[in-house]
Formats: C-alpha cells, sequence, structure tokens
C-alpha cells in the first residue's frame, strides 16, 4: 500500500509537468527545405515557421544561405523585418548604398520598398523574416553575379 501511493505521486507528478499533445510545437531551429533556384543564385533553405495564418496575419520564415548566394531585387506588400540569427549578409534598398548585417542586427524595410538581401561573400547568413501574409512577393530585377561581385569588394573592408 505505501508503495502504490507512492507510485500514485510519482505518476500524478510527472502528468502535471508533461508536454500536452493538444499544443502545435514547431522548432525554428530545423534547416527547412531547399529553395529552387528562381529568384536567387546559390544555395538556400526555407522554414516556414509561421505562415498563411489568416488570424495572425504575418508570415515568418527562416532563411538560411550559404556564402556566395543572393536574392534577386523584390518588394512586399508590407513591411518586412529581418533579423540576422547567424552569420552577415548585404542588405540593400533601391536608390541607397548596400550594407553588412551581422548577427543580432534587425532591419525594417517599408511596404513596398524595393530590395534584395544575402549572405555575404564568405559567411552563411540566417535570419528570420517578419512580414504580412496574403501578399505574394513581387519580383523585379535580377541580382547579377557581376553585381553582387561589385557590392562584395565595395563592403570588403568593412
Amino acid at each position: 500500500m505505501k508503495y502504490s501511493v507512492l507510485l500514485w505521486l510519482i505518476l500524478v507528478s510527472l502528468s502535471v509537468f508533461s508536454q500536452n499533445s493538444d499544443y502545435k510545437v514547431s522548432s525554428y531551429l530545423t534547416e527547412g527545405t531547399k529553395a529552387p533556384n528562381t529568384h536567387y543564385i546559390g544555395e538556400a533553405w526555407l522554414n516556414a515557421i509561421i505562415h498563411n495564418d489568416a488570424e495572425l496575419g504575418y508570415n515568418i520564415t527562416k532563411a538560411t544561405f550559404k556564402a556566395n548566394a543572393t536574392l534577386d531585387w523584390h518588394k512586399h506588400g508590407s513591411v518586412q523585418v529581418l533579423i540576422v540569427v547567424d552569420g552577415q549578409a548585404y542588405y540593400q534598398e533601391r536608390g541607397k548604398e548596400p550594407i553588412i548585417l551581422k548577427k543580432g542586427d534587425v532591419i525594417q524595410c517599408k511596404k513596398n520598398t524595393e530590395h534584395w538581401h544575402s549572405s555575404t561573400k564568405v559567411s552563411d547568413v540566417t535570419y528570420l523574416a517578419l512580414y504580412g501574409g496574403g501578399q505574394p512577393t513581387t519580383w523585379t530585377e535580377v541580382v547579377t553575379q557581376e553585381y553582387y561581385d561589385e557590392v562584395a569588394e565595395k563592403l570588403k573592408n568593412n
């Protein structure tokens, strides 16, 4: 009887602290799926952490670009926030000079502002992208390897 009470107390304690399987838990730590080479140069992986959630109204995507990879010029129908969680990136808005973003940097791109972002020539980059749901990305112009190389050379000493 004494052991039955002890066993019952242990089982009750475990059930109080165990995970409830009714919750949907995902992880941003997974690499995601390799993106098709449609609007970028190089290798990229995407992990749609939150995607097309009508109640929430925005998406969160984790993107990982291997060194020497870039997205094309594009714009979004909503504000986009990039949070660099690892590595370094190039970032540029149309009409402005390119910059280097580093781990811990957060940048906001205004709605319908044409821009591009990428890994650097020598560093992979992983970032979280937060942006409005329901409106597709508008791709505007290819970032050529030549242009990317010019940006890399210009920013090499930063």
